[in-house]
């Protein structure tokens, strides 16, 4: 199951250009910690936060950026691997569709 995640944690550095600067990084994600709130006006953008937070997974497991290019093309063409990072951001999703009364109006 741990390689299962760090598989789909890594798997959801495929949605996204690769990371910054480990030192640059840490910096941001200090300025965005504050920043981040579950609630969302739509599904939509709930479901692009749950990316977002499975992709600061990724940054946090592997802030080196070579290390994430040269894992990406392995992979990137494994079927396992992507349904792991789909299991990942369905997790987030779930969590913030609850946080947000499945925007109910």
């Amino acid at each position: 199951m741990k390689g299962q995640l760090l598989i789909a944690c890594l798997c959801s550095s495929l949605l996204f250009a690769a990371p910054m600067a480990a030192s640059a990084q840490q910096d941001r994600m200090a300025d965005s910690a504050q920043e981040l709130n579950l609630t969302t006006a739509t599904a939509e953008e709930g479901f692009q936060l749950a990316i977002k937070l499975a992709r600061r997974a990724v940054v946090t497991v592997q802030p080196d950026k070579d290390v994430l290019k040269v894992e990406r093309g392995e992979y990137s063409r494994d079927a396992e691997s992507l349904i792991a990072i789909s299991h990942v951001v369905a997790l987030h999703f779930q969590t913030i569709a609850a946080a947000n009364d499945y925007w109910r109006e």
